[in-house]
């Protein structure tokens, strides 16, 4: 009697053990993101969008449900979302990694690059409409209330005492972005002077170099916090730190909207940020392919631009429909990353050369 006893506690130790050990496998399969997604269900589709962070309330408020409804008219199917928000350059990671998004809309074209480059995007995304480009906004620094600190242009954030919350450009692409703009107004201005007959020089002038150089150095020792995405910036700022904030205008009016006691500076020359999107087709099953490529394709349709811009970003298909946001500012000097010689010379001139090795570092 006492054997069978300890046999049968043997047993049901085992038993435990291996339960432990399929509930561990399950959990770690399921955190690392590599245990299939559920089916749907009949009758129905899913779509997984990784998005950086300020594409959050245009894309779940307004277009996720739009197209839903119109895949249901058209084709009489349900459309489930998922969808994750972080900076661009920490999506892209994501994807690189093996999470399963299907679609993704970046901060920056270089992102979408990096995914071609490892293999995930086989498409040809620049010959989506718009070159797969499907917003805009350019960038504005917002301030407290009433402007205490007196700030009118990129110049004034380099004043002594100025508290500036910048995101980090190494996960951020709305920070890479502010990154350009700063330093890429004094090129333009510069470039303007010279066409005028006025003092300056052009892009590649030492003396236009030179000022955007000294610009940025001084308006990074201003910096006292970096944070990851866009998103994080302005949720800290809106806490009472810091001064002021380099970020989308979308950012800014969303802030006001929600009744935040801030101000929108609007620099002279800014430059105008333009948002990718792409297939990831390693992601995306024979399944789901035709919804998914619609679901993109609806990225650029009058609803969907009317969408951005009804939550501040700027069509980029269609002016009349941003002549329609009272709020959007009027730029001076509005200028392009093309501007600056696109992404493939101003990422390893300005963010590496100019930012990374002679600002960051110092």
């Amino acid at each position: 009697m006492r054997a069978r006893v300890s046999l049968n506690k043997g047993e049901r130790k085992r038993e435990a053990v291996l339960a432990v050990s399929a509930l561990t496998i399950f959990a770690v399969l399921l955190l690392s993101g590599c245990f299939p997604k559920p089916p749907a269900g009949a009758g129905a589709r899913s779509i997984t969008v990784y998005g950086f962070s300020v594409m959050k309330e245009v894309l779940e408020k307004a277009i996720f449900p739009a197209f839903a409804a119109k895949w249901k008219q058209e084709r009489g199917e349900d459309v489930h979302f998922t969808s994750s928000f972080a900076g661009s350059e920490t999506v892209t990671n994501q994807i690189l990694q093996g999470v399963e998004a299907e679609v993704a809309i970046l901060s920056i074209e270089r992102d979408v690059d990096r995914l071609q480059q490892g293999g995930v995007v086989t498409s040809d995304w620049r010959s989506l409409p718009s070159h797969g480009i499907v917003n805009k906004t350019p960038f504005v620094i917002i301030v407290r209330k009433g402007n205490p600190k007196a700030i009118h242009d990129f110049r004034d954030l380099a004043k002594p005492g100025i508290k500036i919350i910048h995101p980090d450009p190494t996960s951020s692409g709305g920070a890479q972005w502010s990154i350009l703009a700063i330093y890429g107004s004094e090129i333009i201005k510069a470039r303007k002077q010279q066409e005028g007959g006025g003092e300056g020089g052009p892009e590649n002038s030492d003396a236009g170099k030179a000022r955007a150089l000294e610009l940025l150095k001084a308006i990074w020792k201003n910096v006292i916090s970096t944070p990851g995405s866009a998103r994080e910036a302005r949720t800290q700022f809106e806490t009472g730190y810091a001064d002021a904030l380099v970020t989308y205008e979308l950012d800014a009016l969303l802030m006001k909207q929600a009744g935040s006691p801030v101000e929108i500076v609007v620099p002279e020359a800014t430059i105008f940020s333009e948002h990718p999107a792409a297939i990831i087709d390693r992601n995306v099953s024979e399944q789901e392919r035709t919804v998914v490529e619609a679901f993109v394709s609806y990225l650029w349709s009058d609803d969907a631009q009317r969408a951005f811009v009804q939550y501040h970003f700027r069509s980029i298909t269609n002016e009349s429909l941003n002549e329609n946001n009272h709020e959007f500012a009027q730029i001076k000097i509005p200028f392009t990353v093309a501007d600056l010689g696109g992404w493939a010379k101003a990422y390893p001139d300005i963010i590496e050369k100019v930012w990374r090795d002679q600002v960051k570092s110092r």
